[in-house]
C-alpha cells in the first residue's frame, strides 16, 4: 500500500514536473512569435528585437548559479513553484510595457524564473530514473517542453491579428500565459514532491539542520570546481555552446516564413508541425539512444548525436537557400520543416542529459545541469542579435520605406526574407558543425569518466562487491595504457 502511495506521488510529481516545462516553453517562445507585430508596435528593427531574447538570455544565464543552490539545498518541487511565479510576474509586466526600454527591462525579469526552473527539472528526471530508462525519460520531458514551444507559438501567432477592447493580440497573449503558469505554479507547490524530502511511505523525511549560508555557498562552489573538471563536461559544453547557437537563431524563424508571404494561420502551422517534428524526434532520439547505449555502451550515445548534427546542415540549406521565396508552398515548406524537425532533436535527450547524469555523482547532478545551462546560455544568447546584424548590414535587411504601395512592399519583404534567410544559415550551418566535430573527442573520454564516477559512488556507499570494483579499476587502467 505505501508502494502504491509512493508510486501515485511520483508519477503525479512527474506530470506536474512535465506541465512546468510545457508552461517554461510556452513563456519563453512568445516573444519570438511576435517579432514582426512588436517591431511594428514599437518602431524596432531586428537587431532590437534580437536583443529583446539577448537581455533575456544573459540574466537567465547570470542567474543559474543561484538554481543550482536553490534546487540542491531545497525543495525542488517549491523552486519550480517558485521559478513560475517569478516567470509570470515578468510575463505580465511584458503585456502592459509601452516601449522598448520597459520590454526589455522585463523580459531580463523574466530570464530570473525561467533559470530557476530548468536545473530543477532536469535533476529530478534524471534521479528518478537509471542508465537503462534515463534517454527516453529525458525524450518525454522535451517532447512536453516542445508542445510548450508550439503552444507558445500558436498562442502568440493566432492572437497576433486580434485586438479585444483596444488591446493587441500580442499583449494578450503574454497575459494568457501569465496566468495560466500562476495556476500551475500554485499547483506544484501544493501536490508535487521531491523524493529527497519524501521517504519510500510518502511521508516528509526529518531534515538535518541547513549548515550556515557560507558553508553551504563553500560546498557548491567545491561540487562546481569538481564538476568543471571532467573532461566530458567540458567537451559537452564546448559542442553545446555550438550547437545551442542554431537553436537560438531560430527564434527569427516566424519572421521570415511571414516575410516571404505566409499568413499567420499558415506560419503557426509550420512551425507547430516543426515543434511536432522535434518533439517526435527527441522521443525517438530518446529511445534510440538507450537502445545503442546497452549495445554500444562506449559509443553509441555519442553516434546517434553526430549523426543528428550531421544531418542538420544540408537540411537547413534546403530550407533557407533552396526552397522558392512563394507562399504557395506550404506543402514542401512543411515536409521540409517536419524531416528537419524530426532529424536534428536527438543530441540533448539521446547524448548530452544522459551522460551529464552518468560521469558525476548523485549529488553533483544539479550542479552540472545548471553549469550546462549558464554556459550554453552565454554564447547562445548572441544569436538573436547577431542574425539581426548579419541581415542587416551584411544581407541587406532594408525597412519598408513609408508610403510605398502594396507591390513594393511584397517585393521588400521577399528581398528581406532571401536577407534574413541567408543570416540564419550563417548562425546554423557553422556552429552545428563545429558541434558535430566536438562530438567526436567524448568516444575517449566518457567511457573513462563514467567509471570514475561510477567508482567513486560504489566508495562513498559501499554497494558493490570487490571485484565490482577492481573492474571498474582494471576498466581506467586499460583505457590510460590505450591513451598513452
Amino acid at each position: 500500500m505505501a508502494e502504491l502511495k509512493n508510486l501515485r506521488s511520483n508519477t503525479l510529481t512527474l506530470v506536474l514536473v512535465n506541465i512546468a516545462g510545457i508552461m517554461e516553453k510556452a513563456d519563453e517562445t512568445l516573444l519570438p512569435g511576435v517579432y514582426k507585430e512588436v517591431g511594428e508596435d514599437l518602431h524596432t528593427d531586428p537587431t532590437g528585437l534580437g536583443s529583446l531574447t539577448l537581455f533575456r538570455s544573459l540574466v537567465q544565464c547570470l542567474c543559474y548559479p543561484l538554481a543550482a543552490y536553490l534546487s540542491a539545498r531545497h525543495n525542488r518541487a517549491h523552486v519550480i513553484a517558485l521559478g513560475a511565479f517569478l516567470w509570470s510576474a515578468a510575463t505580465f509586466l511584458v503585456a502592459v510595457s509601452a516601449n522598448f526600454t520597459e520590454i526589455a527591462i522585463s523580459r531580463g525579469l523574466n530570464g530570473i524564473g525561467l533559470a530557476i526552473v530548468t536545473p530543477a527539472i532536469q535533476s529530478l528526471v534524471a534521479d528518478s530514473t537509471n542508465d537503462s530508462n534515463r534517454g527516453t525519460a529525458f525524450g518525454w520531458l522535451q517532447l512536453t517542453t516542445n508542445f510548450g514551444s508550439t503552444l507558445g507559438g500558436l498562442i502568440s501567432v493566432l492572437l497576433a491579428e486580434t485586438s479585444f477592447m483596444g488591446i493587441p493580440g500580442w499583449r494578450i497573449s503574454f497575459h494568457l500565459v501569465g496566468m495560466i503558469s500562476v495556476a500551475v505554479g500554485i499547483l506544484v507547490y501544493f501536490l508535487a514532491n521531491d523524493p529527497r524530502f519524501v521517504d519510500s511511505d510518502g511521508n516528509a523525511k526529518d531534515q538535518p539542520p541547513p549548515p550556515p549560508f557560507q558553508e553551504e555557498v563553500r560546498q557548491l562552489l567545491k561540487e562546481a570546481k569538481e564538476v568543471m573538471k571532467v573532461a566530458s563536461f567540458q567537451l559537452l559544453i564546448a559542442q553545446g555552446i555550438s550547437g545551442s547557437f542554431p537553436w537560438s537563431a531560430l527564434s527569427f524563424a516566424p519572421m521570415w516564413l511571414e516575410l516571404i508571404g505566409f499568413s499567420h494561420k499558415s506560419t503557426a502551422l509550420l512551425w507547430t508541425l516543426f515543434n511536432v517534428a522535434q518533439s517526435l524526434g527527441a522521443l525517438f532520439g530518446g529511445t534510440m539512444g538507450d537502445v545503442l547505449a546497452k549495445h554500444l555502451p562506449n559509443s553509441g550515445r555519442i553516434i546517434l548525436a553526430q549523426i543528428s548534427s550531421g544531418s542538420a546542415v544540408p537540411l537547413a540549406a534546403i530550407l533557407l537557400l533552396l526552397l522558392p521565396y512563394d507562399p504557395s508552398t506550404t506543402l514542401i515548406h512543411g515536409l521540409v520543416m517536419f524531416i528537419m524537425g524530426l532529424c536534428v532533436s536527438w543530441n540533448a535527450p539521446a547524448t548530452n542529459n544522459p551522460i551529464f547524469a552518468e560521469i558525476v555523482p548523485e549529488r553533483a547532478r544539479t550542479s552540472i545541469y545548471a553549469l550546462d545551462r549558464s554556459f550554453e546560455s552565454i554564447i547562445s544568447s548572441f544569436a538573436p542579435p547577431l542574425v539581426g546584424i548579419l541581415a542587416q548590414h551584411i544581407f541587406g535587411f532594408k525597412p519598408i520605406p513609408k508610403g510605398s504601395t502594396g507591390s513594393e512592399e511584397i517585393k521588400t519583404d521577399r528581398q528581406n526574407a532571401a536577407s534574413l534567410a541567408k543570416a540564419l544559415y550563417t548562425a546554423i550551418g557553422i556552429p552545428i558543425a563545429i558541434c558535430c566535430f566536438f562530438y567526436s573527442f567524448l568516444y575517449c573520454t566518457y567511457p573513462r569518466d563514467r567509471d570514475r564516477a561510477r567508482l567513486q559512488l560504489t566508495e562513498e556507499t559501499g554497494n558493490a562487491s570487490s571485484e565490482e570494483r577492481q573492474a571498474l579499476l582494471e576498466n581506467d587502467e586499460e583505457r590510460l595504457v590505450s591513451v598513452s
